[in-house]
């Protein structure tokens, strides 16, 4: 279990320049997009408007930081043996001015610290990451994107003239290190991301995330902000996903991919696979009639599981052109043909569509549909997975899909 010690920051900004590939370039001002936190009878708010494109979450005083970690453990009543204090922000975490301050007070609680996703820029020097270390750090979450320090300097904007690299092999030798890429193609992947995994691996890292690089609207840039890179075409799922499960079977660290895969935890959706196919006995019967909206990377995964548990006969899949469910927006909802939904829809529930834009956009053909929101999440990530067991991934499915389908039952039209 972890502690969130949110130091702020603002991408672009706090993290000494936008990295070529970052989501959050190109960035624009448009409409709220709407989410299930606005209120009914207004679409925007926090969320979904300076939220999602994270432009108002300045660096924040450490005297508030370490309140709130100190706060969450006396009012939490954390008992957890394996809690630890995660170090995250908006930017770069070790572009946040404060962080030896903070690192150095959150110390005297005796709880190991993760440092949260950072690319080193902010690592000037190597002595950094030494002191980070002996305050009681004992894992990072770093963007390499490259060992090859032309690359970076390039791709990333990292001007510390290979000290943030040294850094990375000083952690990667001392502590664990989950390091992480996002692959654009012609750049870092082939040759180049081979030699990556070599040296991360010669240097001890624990794992490696790989992240298919994002570049248009249906892949999840939904602020108006596509494309990142001209002319780049990102790998297709299925070259992203043979791309992860070949370099997980050449090295000897722990590789996860997203949006796919993992190829230890079969995961997104383990309980999709023949193997799991005995754990879908414990779920709840089908008996009312419903149409599961979703992404068109899980849509196949949630109706082979419907097919399972054989009820294919009440309930279907419909998927938007939109690879991440929780990146649905109204346009997305927009596009879909009526004619395919039954009179119970049930959206994502961490999609970005306002609660009544959604029950009047899949109305407007007149048929007065009930829409509501199936759980947040359904399965994990590769962010998420290469952290947890079989056993983990496996429950937090079965709870998820167990919750999504009382959810059908409980909104859907009753069988007669």
């Amino acid at each position: 279990m972890q502690i969130i010690a949110d130091v702020g920051g603002i991408p672009g900004k706090d993290c000494r320049g936008f990295c070529k590939y970052c989501y959050f370039r190109k960035v624009k001002e448009q409409d709220p997009l709407g989410c299930k936190q606005c209120t009914p009878g207004r679409v925007g708010c926090e969320n979904c408007t300076t939220g999602v494109r994270e432009v108002k979450n300045e660096f924040i005083h450490p005297f508030m930081v370490v309140g709130s970690v100190q706060n969450s453990l006396m009012m939490g009543e954390i008992k957890d043996k394996n809690l630890k204090v995660n170090i995250s922000g908006g930017g770069d975490v070790s572009c946040y001015p404060h962080l030896m301050e903070v690192a150095s007070a959150l110390n005297q609680f005796n709880l190991p610290m993760h440092l949260g996703y950072t690319s080193g820029k902010g690592i000037e020097e190597i002595k950094m990451a030494e002191n980070l270390i002996s305050l009681g750090v004992d894992e990072v979450t770093f963007t390499a994107f490259s060992t090859n320090q032309k690359i970076r300097e390039e791709w990333t904007g990292d001007k510390t003239k290979g000290e943030s690299l040294k850094a990375l092999k000083l952690f990667c030798e001392n502590i664990e290190v989950h390091a992480a890429s996002v692959i654009v193609p012609g750049v870092n992947d082939g040759e180049e991301l081979f030699e990556t995994c070599s040296t991360l691996e010669d240097w001890g890292a624990k794992a490696f995330i790989l992240m298919r690089f994002a570049n248009f609207r249906n892949q999840g840039l939904i602020l108006g902000n596509e494309p990142i890179l001209e002319e780049v075409n990102p790998h297709s799922l299925e070259e992203f996903e043979e791309l992860v499960r070949r370099i997980n079977r050449e090295f000897n660290f722990r590789v996860t991919g997203t949006p796919l895969c993992d190829p230890e935890n079969d995961t997104p959706f383990a309980i999709s696979k023949e193997k799991n196919s005995k754990y879908l006995d414990i779920l709840t019967d089908v008996t009312s009639e419903a149409t599961i909206l979703t992404s068109s990377i899980a849509a196949p995964f949630i109706d082979k599981i419907i097919k399972r548990i054989e009820a294919d006969d009440l309930v279907n899949v419909v998927s938007v052109d939109q690879d991440i469910g929780c990146l649905i927006t109204q346009k997305d909802l927009e596009d879909i043909d009526l004619n395919d939904l039954k009179d119970t829809v049930l959206i994502p529930g961490r999609a970005f569509v306002h609660d009544k834009m959604a029950q009047e956009i899949l109305s407007r053909d007149g048929v007065d549909r009930i829409v509501t929101r199936g759980p947040d999440k359904l399965t994990v990530d590769g962010e998420m997975s290469g952290t947890l067991s079989n056993e983990d991934v496996l429950k937090k499915e079965l709870i998820a899909f167990e919750d999504l389908l009382e959810a059908i039952n409980f909104f859907g039209v009753r069988k007669k």
